[in-house]
């Protein structure tokens, strides 16, 4: 079973390459629902920073919200922070704004409170970026 995710995950990797925006989308939701998002942290990074099309920043960033656990926000807070290009920088904060647990009472608490997690984050821009997610509820 071990073997058949790392194929997978080794396939979707190689897929992050492709021409085809669809198929990078496609590798980037396979990425994001990998058990330990780290080991392809990087990957996902690339993804979500897409240069050629906002798609596949969607499809990821969605598939790592969609988690709901503070390793895929993470990922998602740390690309808005470096997105140089402002088609994929907007992209990803609809994403951010648009996460459906912002809907919800408890859903949206969950969220906030990874937020305020990620204010101490080890990486100034993380946390830079938490933080301005925050300021804007007050």
């Amino acid at each position: 079973m071990k073997d058949l995710r790392e194929q997978g995950l080794r396939h979707a990797i190689a897929e992050a390459d492709a021409p085809a925006w669809h198929i990078r989308a496609a590798a980037g939701r396979r990425l994001a629902a990998a058990p330990r998002i780290e080991i392809v942290a990087g990957v996902l990074h690339r993804l979500l920073l897409d240069a050629q099309d906002t798609g596949v920043t969607s499809a990821t960033a969605a598939a790592l919200l969609a988690r709901r656990d503070l390793a895929g926000l993470r990922a998602v807070l740390a690309a808005r922070a470096v997105a140089s290009d402002e088609g994929t920088a907007d992209q990803l904060a609809a994403e951010l704004d648009c996460d459906p647990r912002w809907a919800t009472g408890e859903d949206g608490v969950e969220l906030i409170t990874q937020l305020r997690t990620l204010t101490s984050d080890a990486d100034p821009e993380v946390r830079d970026e938490a933080l301005s997610r925050l300021s804007r509820l007050r």
